[in-house]
């Protein structure tokens, strides 16, 4: 097999089933789909299967686009399990039932490869594409994974080995009529302007001070709008206190929607606000994909693999620091190359208030 990164790669003939392996979180999911998008274009004719997550298959069920099916993977090391062990019966049935119905190209948009390239090769598929570290399995048609580069890039680029032609788009998600009907009916009065609030993240590194989210909040319900804080399981805490600070200043302009949201919800209460402010997380990749304007508060090394594109309706106010601010390691170092510290205090302490707060108001007034 070639393991070569062919210069213009070739679309492969008589492909009818495309299987995409990408778990993760909800970030994880959305910067994949304009790679998934530019597979759809380039084989119409093939079913697009992904292998993805419970949340995968909740998120796309019923909606437009270009994912066929979701099959739920099983507990494997490194590819969608919570622990180093794997379900082996589990992953005999999954893989079992995929090689009956025969995939004809296998993607693999899941890291590196040091885990699921190997899982992607017991596909038994024509033909594979896909990242890969010096240490992984090689595929067919391979790109190498350097860490620092955006990851939808990265999808995109590993598309290309299909053949497929990328272009410079970002995550769309169609919403739902229904989900739209949901958000205003869980949002109520928009008094001048709806903003919605999402404190969390799931390294706490890249939380912002929960804080200054209560102060930005309390400005935007100054300017007259209605300011709604969101999060789930750890982060509800943190969104209802933000909520309870700013509502001690601002009234009832203020309130929370924290834990009490499914994710088709949060996608109709992200698609009719106005502007959304945020860490880089699931909900701001969201709120981006269903075309809400958003403000993103990241680390300089996160906004290089996840932050947006473009700026005309995204914004991002940036931390630049490179060591951790409490044993001083440097904090650009990642994976393989050094093991993280324990230390979980914020990267993005030293942005301002007054910089997300100019952001948000630059979207909402059309300020470039």
């Amino acid at each position: 097999m070639d393991a070569t990164l062919p210069r213009d790669a070739e679309r492969f003939d008589d492909v009818l089933r495309i299987a995409v392996l990408r778990g993760g979180g909800l970030g994880d999911l959305l910067f994949a789909l304009p790679a998934i998008e530019a597979l759809s274009r380039t084989y119409p004719e093939a079913e697009i299967v992904l292998l993805g997550t419970p949340l995968a298959a909740s998120l796309l069920a019923g909606r437009p686009g270009p994912v066929s099916r979701v099959e739920i993977l099983p507990r494997a090391r490194g590819v969608h399990s919570a622990d180093d062990s794997d379900d082996e019966h589990g992953i005999r049935v999954f893989l079992q039932r995929l090689t009956v119905a025969r995939v004809d190209l296998a993607c693999q948009m899941h890291g590196g490869g040091r885990f699921s390239n190997p899982f992607l090769l017991r596909l038994g598929a024509r033909h594979s594409v896909g990242a890969r570290t010096p240490d992984a399995a090689p595929l067919e048609r391979n790109l190498p994974y350097l860490y620092y580069q955006h990851e939808m890039v990265r999808w995109r680029e590993v598309a290309t080995l299909a053949g497929a032609s990328v272009g410079p788009e970002e995550p769309h998600l169609a919403v739902l009529p229904r989900e739209r009907m949901r958000g205003f009916e869980l949002l109520g009065e928009r008094r001048d302007g709806l903003a919605v609030i999402h404190p969390g993240a799931t390294d706490p590194r890249r939380r912002w001070p929960a804080e200054r989210f209560a102060e930005v909040a309390v400005r935007l319900a100054a300017d007259g709008m209605r300011v709604i804080v969101v999060g789930e399981g750890a982060d509800a805490a943190i969104a209802d206190r933000i909520a309870a600070d700013a509502e001690t200043r601002a009234g009832d302009a203020v309130g929370s929607l924290a834990g009490r949201l499914s994710l088709s919800e949060l996608t109709g209460v992200l698609s009719v606000a106005d502007v959304f402010v945020g860490n880089d997380s699931g909900p701001r990749h969201l709120a981006h994909a269903v075309g809400t304007p958003t403000v993103g508060i990241y680390w300089a090394g996160n906004l290089i693999n996840g932050g947006p594109l473009t700026r005309a309706q995204h914004r991002v106010q940036l931390s630049w620091t490179t060591r951790c601010p409490v044993c001083d390691r440097d904090v650009t170092q990642v994976g393989w190359t050094a093991e993280r510290c324990a230390h979980d205090d914020s990267f993005v302490s030293d942005v301002g208030v007054d910089a997300v707060y100019a952001d948000a108001v630059a979207l909402l007034v059309g300020d470039l």
